[in-house]
């Protein structure tokens, strides 16, 4: 898996980005799997620290239930004429110590997931055109045109 660094490294001007997108608001959308394989909808707040990309939930929280059972997501930043970004990747859930104490401090208890990144895409308006911009681990980063 690709942690948030490895993507910065991968693709900086597309991190760049997208992470701007990230930090532009405070919440986001992410799209877990429920036990029956359905999509569930919640909002959430995302934390770079160090080289990671996190995300926390209340304890408890179906939400954080859906991702110990199956790490798979997607995570939708808030959009806004910028650009639309797209997350997708495995969320890992952190239970070491010192990690919650660094990134959650006295926010505990609740549930913190590491986000392992499979692909990143940003989606922009440029003149007449549509234009995504595509990121996975290992490989080029692709501009796809659409009018």
């Amino acid at each position: 898996m690709t942690n948030w660094r490895e993507f910065e490294e991968q693709a900086p001007s597309l991190a760049a980005a997208v992470r701007e997108r990230l930090t532009a608001a405070e919440t986001h959308v992410l799209a877990t799997l429920r036990r029956d394989g359905s999509p569930r909808v919640s909002g959430t707040e995302v934390d770079f620290h160090g080289p990671d990309l996190f995300i926390g939930s209340m304890w408890g929280a179906r939400k954080a239930h859906d991702l110990q059972r199956d790490g798979r997501f997607a995570l939708h930043a808030h959009p806004s004429a910028d650009g639309d970004a797209k997350l997708s990747g495995i969320a890992v859930e952190i239970t070491e110590k010192a990690v919650l104490d660094a990134v959650q401090g006295d926010m505990q208890p609740s549930h913190l997931f590491r986000l392992d990144l499979q692909q990143a895409v940003l989606t922009t308006v440029e003149g007449d055109k549509l234009v995504a911009t595509t990121w996975w681990p290992g490989r080029e980063v692709v501009r796809f045109e659409r009018k």
